[in-house]
Order: C-alpha cells, then structure tokens, then sequence
C-alpha cells in the first residue's frame, strides 16, 4: 500500500509530460488551422455581400461599351458562378496567391508587403508606450487603492477607452496638427514623410517620427486602459497575499514589496493580454491611418473599400484577421510556458 502511494505521489516520467504536451501543441495548432480556414472563407463571403459592382464603379463616367464590361467581368473572373470563384481563390490561396488587385492592377500580396511595414511602426510604438504606461499606471494605482491618484487614473482610461478612434483622431489633430486660436500646429497633419526632408538618414529618421507622434499618441490613448485596468484588478488580488506580509515583515520597503513581489506575480494576466490584443490593434489601426493618412494597411484598406477592390480586401482581411489567430495561439502557448499550474495540467 505504502508503494502505491509513493508511486502516485511521484511527478509523471518524462515521455508521459512529452506526451500530454504534444497532445497540447496539437491541439492549439490544430484550433489554430481550423480558424484560419473559416478567416478565408469569410474573406471570401463577406467582401461579396456587399454592394455594388466593382466592374461599373472603376468605369463610372468612362465612355465604355456592354462589351468591354463583360471583357472585364471576365478577365476578373466575376462572371463564374459563386463556388467556382470560391474554390479558385481557395487554391490560388494554397499557393500563396492572394490575387491581383483591380485598382492597382498589381498583386495583392507585392502591394500588402509595402504597406505592411508603416503599420509595423505605428502599431508596434504604439503598443510598446501603452503596456508600459499602462502597466505602470496599473500597478500605481492599485497599489493606491481608493486615493486620487487611482481614481483619476482610471477615470481618464476609461474615458479614452470609450472615445470613438476616428472623433479622438480628429480632435488630436486639429489641436496638435492644423492648431486652436494662437496655439500654432506642432505636428504634420498627414502622411510619413516629407517631400523636402534631406536624404541623409538621421534626417529622415527624425523626419518619420515627426509625422509618427500624433497617431501613435490617438491609438495609445485608446488601447493603454486595457493594460492599466487589468493589471490593476491582477495587483489588488495580489495584495493581500501571505508571501507579501512575509515580505513586509521582512524589513523590506513598500516599494522593493511591489515592485520585486507584488507585480510580477500580477504580470501574467497583463502578459498573455498584450499578445491577444496584438493581432486586434493591428486591425484597429485602420481608423487612427485613415485620419492621419498613414501609408499602412489601414489606408490602404479605406481605398479598397471605395471600389470595391475584392481581391485586395480579401488579402488584407486575410492577414489582418490571420496576425488575429496567430497571436491568439501564440498567448495559449505563452500561457501554458508562464504557469505551472497549466504546465502540469
């Protein structure tokens, strides 16, 4: 009896912690293959719900004939049935085919790959300054529960984070871009770059993060209340923990208690969100571009949808919601690496 017990009570052998965690990795990238199909079949679907036809909107007051219509519906591949449209950009996908565009008469993949690359900058600056002010403030504020400085912080979060983007965007601009009264504008209003700036590097270097300041600062005022907020809530379930009392009774300061204690044991919530939210802010960057005239995915999104240009929405939906679902698992992944709890499960 006494064997059995021990036996039990001993971890699992390796090959068994090998198996369950294959059967995980499995998993998730199994869940992660299925969702990315349906990403394309709505890509698909859900671009040709929606009205007008792409053909008469590119010739609209263009003196052309019935005849060079269905030319073009047919170069296009507009004038097959539904499910052979389907199956042929399912296949076309398979290769790495996302298409050609019909605005730019380009491949949609060549026209993504140079955008692709502001919207990198702009999101990523934006997330890097929005975790580490919100998780600072987060941790501030829970620390001081219930003073002014906690509820002054998460009123003005919450605030921003219930902002429209586009009316916040608008407002940012004016006050900073074009100027109020005697204020003049500090900021570029639009784009990435200025044609007048100096070929040298460190002028064009300064140059971008001139034109970067103002939509950063929009798209960092509407996501940074996420982390402060749910690092908040992490560190208030922290505090009255026992390894902090042991700490405190310890002789250790109340800031060597939170900062070398309280909050890294918050952080993991805060961590797997910033991986969830990443693929989502990828995505809600669309707006803060086409305010600021970005030359990123966003804009380039808002040009697609004045035609409709069909293949090229697909493409960028495609990768926007597929950043979406890779990063979804990847924190699933993350998850399991930063607990033991679900390590061992």
């Amino acid at each position: 009896m006494s064997e059995a017990l021990v036996t039990v009570g001993e971890p699992p052998p390796p090959t068994s912690r090998g198996r369950r965690m294959a059967r995980y990795l499995s998993g998730k990238l199994g869940g992660g293959l299925v969702s990315l199909f349906m990403v394309a079949v709505l890509g698909f679907f859900l671009f040709r719900v929606m009205p007008g036809d792409p053909v008469r909107t590119m010739t609209h007051g263009a003196p052309v004939t019935a005849q060079q219509i269905a030319v073009l519906r047919e170069r296009f591949g507009l004038d097959q049935p539904l499910w052979k449209q389907f199956l042929d950009f399912l296949g076309n996908l398979l290769r790495g085919d996302l298409g050609t565009s019909y605005t730019y008469s380009r491949p949609v993949g060549e026209l993504i790959l140079e955008r692709i690359g502001p919207t990198v900058l702009l999101v990523g600056t934006a997330t890097v300054i929005a975790v580490l002010l919100g998780l600072w403030m987060g941790s501030r504020a829970a620390w001081r529960h219930g003073e002014a400085f906690d509820k002054t912080s998460t009123s003005i979060a919450l605030t921003l984070w219930s902002v429209p983007t586009f009316w916040l965007g608008l407002i940012v601009l004016m006050a900073f871009g074009v100027g109020v009264g005697p204020i003049p504008g500090l900021f570029p209003v639009g784009g990435i770059s200025s044609p007048d700036t100096p070929p040298e590097l460190l002028p064009q270097v300064l140059d971008v993060a001139h034109h970067l300041v103002l939509p950063t600062l929009t798209l960092v005022a509407v996501i940074y209340a996420e982390y402060l907020m749910v690092m908040r809530s992490s560190l208030l379930e922290e505090m009255g923990e026992d390894y902090l009392t042991t700490a405190r009774a310890k002789g250790l300061r109340e800031d060597l208690v939170r900062r070398r204690h309280a909050v890294p044991n918050a952080l993991l919530p805060t961590v797997t969100l910033i991986f969830l939210r990443l693929g989502l802010v990828v995505a809600g960057a669309i707006t803060v571009e086409t305010v600021f005239s970005w030359p990123g995915l966003g804009l380039l999104t808002y040009e697609a949808l004045r035609v409709p240009d069909l293949p090229l929405l697909q493409g960028i939906f495609i990768v926007l919601a597929g950043s979406v679902v890779v990063m979804n698992v990847l924190a699933e992944l993350l998850y399991r690496v930063l607990d033991p709890r679900v390590r061992e499960s």
